[in-house]
């Protein structure tokens, strides 16, 4: 469920692209004004926004963003004016191209659906002239390249019915492939990992624990390591409990000496349309602090002012 709170009586795309050019105007900018507009429209209103600003005044206005704001709240900014799978194209491409951070990228792909990772594979290529595959090839090794290719491009069912008997020949089947022989046999996991529906999945991981006494995770962590253990994780966490999983990113990166803002931007930038009210609910539950207070004390300024009011209500 989203938190993303709209007026009840929207501007038209015209006003709000009027506000935005007089925020611009003068000396400095004024941050809130933008602020308060684009931190409470939809994607459909920001690319209305974005295509009226263009027409009235011969400017594409995320150039004039990107000139008028800076540091991490230009960053928030200009990623949450991309549609949902806008969003994730650009996001993937400089993870996994660009800083070399393949958790980040790992992250993404593997926690969206098929049906998304079908239209953000459209949109990579028409973005940047290169099929999302080919990056991956690219920039990944070894199991953990070969998992996020066959993810990226299996069909999967989204629905919701499992089938109880293939969910316990799944988790003998990994059982057999990991823990009960020397050596683990990977494409195994790849092949059950990279076919089964999200449910289908959580289902295995059920019987799993039935059967062998512990969670398929600790299994996974047990025989496999680095980024390919990471995307396999990242796969059940979120065929269990994506908000549980989001919630556990974000605790990581707000713990500790300094905050990981490139993180805390991705995660609440990237799902405050989709299922921030469920994540908030969880780190709640499990860090007996509200995500809103956790992010207000990591944060400071305008940049502080625009992911609370993606947050919505502290609650």
């Amino acid at each position: 469920m989203s938190t993303l709170s709209l007026p009840p009586i929207p501007p038209s795309p015209r006003e709000d692209a009027e506000q935005l050019h007089r925020a611009f105007k003068g000396y400095g900018c004024d941050t809130k004004a933008v602020i308060d507009i684009l931190a409470h429209r939809d994607a459909t209103q920001r690319a209305y926004i974005q295509h009226e600003y263009r027409t009235m005044y011969s400017k594409e206005l995320l150039k004039r963003l990107s000139s008028e704001l800076s540091g991490r709240l230009e960053d928030a900014v200009l990623l949450w004016m991309h549609d949902p799978a806008g969003r994730d194209a650009e996001v993937i491409r400089k993870t996994l191209v660009m800083d070399q951070n393949l958790e980040a990228a790992t992250e993404v792909i593997c926690s969206r659906a098929p049906s998304q990772i079908q239209y953000l594979r459209q949109v990579y290529y028409s973005k940047f002239g290169v099929v999302l595959e080919q990056d991956i090839e690219m920039m990944t090794s070894g199991d953990h390249k070969r998992m996020l290719l066959r993810y990226v491009s299996t069909p999967r069912y989204e629905g919701p019915e499992v089938s109880r008997e293939i969910a316990e020949k799944d988790a003998k089947v990994l059982y057999k492939a990991g823990e009960k022989r020397f050596g683990t046999d990977e494409k195994t996991f790849i092949q059950i990992f990279s076919e089964r529906s999200r449910p289908q999945l959580n289902a295995t991981n059920s019987c799993y624990h039935e059967l062998y006494g512990h969670s398929l995770k600790k299994a996974i962590k047990k025989e496999t390591s680095g980024n390919f253990c990471y995307a396999l994780l990242t796969t059940v966490r979120c065929a269990e409990n994506p908000g549980k999983f989001f919630a556990k990113v974000l605790r990581k990166a707000m713990k500790g000496f300094g905050t990981d803002d490139s993180t805390l931007i991705r995660v609440i930038v990237t799902r405050t349309e989709f299922d921030m009210q469920y994540i908030k609910a969880e780190y709640v539950k499990k860090y007996k602090k509200t995500l809103n207070d956790a992010v207000h004390s990591e944060t400071s300024g305008n940049y502080r002012a625009f992911l609370l009011s993606l947050l919505g209500p502290n609650e």
